[in-house]
């Protein structure tokens, strides 16, 4: 087995264990009907947060080594526009997610009633909505491995 098929077996498995899981974070939470469950749930969230951030590291480091030993992927546009997608995702986190996660964590905090607060709800639809784009982002990506349409 060669480096390049190494790398390549690291990125598959880096993909299935460390994106797939993030695909279920919103379900986790969307049907809490109590702040005990919901607590619960984000506690859940940030255990598998980190299966997503070493995916993601590997994802990155295996991706740039596959292409300094095979330099004409950096001439391909699917693994370009790949690049930059990924790049987006990872943005998103500080930019987006961060900011919107921010009051939802003062709120499991110091929420001290069981009744989920309107507050929450409202906060959480922009979450979803960032979760979910970023997803449909990461199919994006893994469809452009796969297919190499350009």
């Amino acid at each position: 087995m060669t480096l390049y098929e190494i790398l390549i077996f690291i990125h598959i498995l880096a993909a299935i264990l460390g994106m797939g899981p993030g695909f279920v974070m919103t379900f986790i939470i969307d049907r809490a009907t109590t702040m005990t469950e919901l607590r619960h749930g984000f506690a859940l969230r940030r255990r598998i947060h980190m299966f997503i951030i070493v995916g993601a590291v590997l994802l990155l480091v295996t991706g740039i080594g596959m292409a300094l030993i095979n330099t004409a992927l950096l001439h391909q546009g699917w693994y370009i526009l790949s690049l930059i997608l990924f790049f987006a995702i990872l943005a998103a986190g500080p930019l987006l997610l961060r900011p919107l996660m921010t009051p939802i964590k003062v709120i499991l905090r110091t929420h001290k009633s069981e009744a989920i607060p309107a507050e929450y709800k409202q906060l959480s639809k922009k979450l979803f909505i960032v979760e979910h784009a970023t997803n449909v982002l990461i199919i994006v990506i893994i469809v452009l491995m796969v297919l190499k349409p350009f």
